[in-house]
């Protein structure tokens, strides 16, 4: 086990967001999040702005001496940093900004995202027009580069909120299809050779490595590699709830014993009619109780978090969204049965 893998002296907040926000509005967005949660906030990111803000966009802007420009087919690697790594930089610059407005003297959690080596490698495409994903050496040339990016923007989150302990986010939805050879080529027709277990593991591991801090890996497609995440270092594991199946059920079991948090999207993440705080929590209480597991634990277990980033919900939905997972954490703090 990786030592970051110990979540055991963090005091994990009850309920937190998975990323992204509606709107480009950087200091709304901040302003919603830091008043949603006393004690687990995160950086929003903001995709609505365009191509820089998006997921891989904003993670390529960290990147260290590799760049990447947008085609018509996604984004490319470029030989220099050119008008999309600029806006990507500008605003992200506006981000830690506004986040810094609205942190002076919070001394909680704080969690920040980026896209995880193998989603990013599925999502790069290099010169011929190909994914960096059927590249090795690309792939861990991407990898390296991530690490010292993340490296650099975390030690400026510290510098901006220094009484808040920095999380790491890394967001990993294509990581099951690189797993499994689904990732499809350029023409559409054929897939990418699966990628071995163990490699994906160790860039994974590499990665995490380099935050000093507890480490998030964040999925919200169906079957989440939990024993994988778990080996590579992830001391927590964020995921859409309702894509659970029992296949899951003995990995979530060992997660929980293993001191691994869970951070479990039960609140859906676009416009709905929200149940009662109670209803959304339902689901987590009976998987506990089909476990076998003590009850007592689900509160300390769990942090509840919208099913998936939240750009594409309306901004009033978006806060009425963190508001509902805050009330449904209090429920299962004060009713675990």
């Amino acid at each position: 086990m990786s030592e970051n893998n110990h979540s055991d002296d963090i005091n994990w907040g009850p309920a937190t967001g998975v990323g992204s926000m509606p709107g480009g509005d950087a200091r709304e967005a901040a302003r919603t999040v830091t008043g949603s949660f006393e004690d687990f906030v995160h950086l929003p990111e903001l995709p609505a702005r365009g191509p820089g803000a998006d997921m891989i966009g904003r993670t390529l802007g960290l990147l260290v001496e590799v760049y990447a420009h947008v085609e018509p087919s996604g984004w490319r690697v470029s030989d220099r940093p050119g008008r999309d790594t600029r806006r990507a930089h500008a605003w992200l610059g506006e981000d830690l900004d506004a986040l810094e407005e609205f942190t002076q003297g919070y001394a909680g959690l704080l969690k920040v995202q980026a896209v995880g080596p193998w989603t990013l490698a599925a999502a790069l495409e290099l010169r011929g027009g190909e994914a960096a994903l059927g590249d090795g050496g690309a792939c861990r040339d991407l990898a390296a580069s991530l690490a010292e990016g993340l490296r650099g923007h975390l030690a400026e989150v510290r510098r901006r909120v220094p009484g808040a302990r920095v999380v790491l986010q890394l967001d990993e939805p294509s990581l099951t299809a690189v797993l499994r050879g689904r990732v499809r080529t350029a023409s559409g027709y054929r897939t990418y050779r699966a990628v071995d277990r163990q490699v994906v593991e160790g860039a994974l591991r590499d990665v995490i490595a380099v935050h000093d801090g507890p480490a998030v890996v964040h999925s919200c497609a169906p079957d989440v590699p939990f024993a994988l995440l778990r080996r590579a270092g992830a001391a927590a594991i964020s995921f859409d709830f309702s894509l659970l199946t029992e296949r899951d059920e003995e990995a979530i079991g060992e997660a929980v014993e293993g001191g691994t948090k869970l951070l479990a999207g039960v609140v859906p993440s676009t416009d709905r009619a929200l149940s009662d705080p109670a209803g959304s929590v339902m689901g987590v209480r009976t998987l506990w109780r089909r476990l076998g597991l003590n009850p007592g634990t689900l509160a300390e277990s769990l942090v509840i978090t919208p099913a998936c980033g939240l750009a594409g919900a309306s901004p009033d939905y978006a806060r009425r969204a963190l508001a509902h997972c805050v009330k449904a954490a209090k429920s299962l703090a004060d009713n675990p049965e």
